[in-house]
């Protein structure tokens, strides 16, 4: 008798949550960012962008809208015309996740560099004003991190000055920020090396014509790496009990 309540009352909760589920409004979640959260068509070709795979965590009434692409930082992204496009699609209670960084660094091409405590960070309060003027809501993550050992195996984290600049905005903003950077940083540090390696893009020669001689790119994420990045995002909203959280069904795969 016992098992048979406790099965009963599993089968009410279980009911409960499906109820909790159909209830959900459809919102819209705008991603916003550079190649490591960018959808890559290329299926043969292994490299993924997180954003790709966020999807899969996610309950139907969440539409994920992918705005991210190669090779762009916050100000190449309004200069081509992107940032407006975003805005265009925008309604009232989506969310846009801002996620820049990556190409700002680059101070040899002027096309995409933005300094850390100044153009970076101008741009990333700009988007939320501009995002809070649509009625929907910004959220600001930090860069993923980069798999850059010295040579006694630690962990160089090169992106600090772009996460602290991502991190004061949002909070002078008052808008949510995600730490993808110490998220993703805490994770390779640890892990170390060796064990890092099979989250990144590893190609052997003579497979891709493109890369004849093969390919170590320790910036961009293989399948499995994009699929860890977007599950610690997941997890992330699951922390801090995040509204959006609601809309993320599971955080593994």
């Amino acid at each position: 008798m016992r098992r048979k309540r406790t099965i009963a009352f599993l089968l009410l909760i279980g009911m409960a949550s499906a109820t909790a589920e159909t209830q959900l409004s459809s919102i819209s979640l705008h991603l916003v960012g550079d190649s490591t959260m960018s959808d890559k068509p290329n299926v043969a070709y292994p490299e993924r962008g997180w954003g790709q795979i966020l999807p899969e965590f996610g309950l139907p009434q969440l539409r994920i809208k992918n705005h991210a692409a190669n090779g762009r930082s916050t100000k190449r992204f309004v200069d081509e015309g992107r940032w407006n496009s975003v805005l265009s699609s925008l309604s009232a209670n989506d969310y846009v996740l801002i996620q820049f960084g990556h190409n700002d660094q680059k101070r040899e091409d002027p096309a995409r560099f933005a300094s850390a405590d100044t153009d970076y960070a101008n741009y990333l309060s700009q988007f939320i004003d501009d995002v809070e003027s649509k009625g929907a809501n910004a959220i600001i993550a930090s860069s993923i991190c980069r798999r850059h050992y010295t040579d006694a195996g630690v962990l160089k984290r090169t992106l600090t000055d772009y996460a602290a600049a991502a991190q004061r905005i949002a909070r002078e903003k008052e808008v949510l920020f995600v730490p993808m950077n110490h998220r993703t940083c805490h994770f390779f540090a640890n892990i170390g090396e060796a064990e890092s390696q099979q989250y990144f893009i590893q190609v052997p020669p003579d497979l891709y014509g493109r890369y004849p001689q093969g390919k170590v790119d320790n910036t961009h994420l293989n399948v499995v790496g994009a699929a860890k990045v977007a599950q610690f995002f997941v997890r992330e909203l699951e922390a801090l009990a995040h509204p959006l959280s609601n809309y993320f069904y599971r955080d593994s795969l």
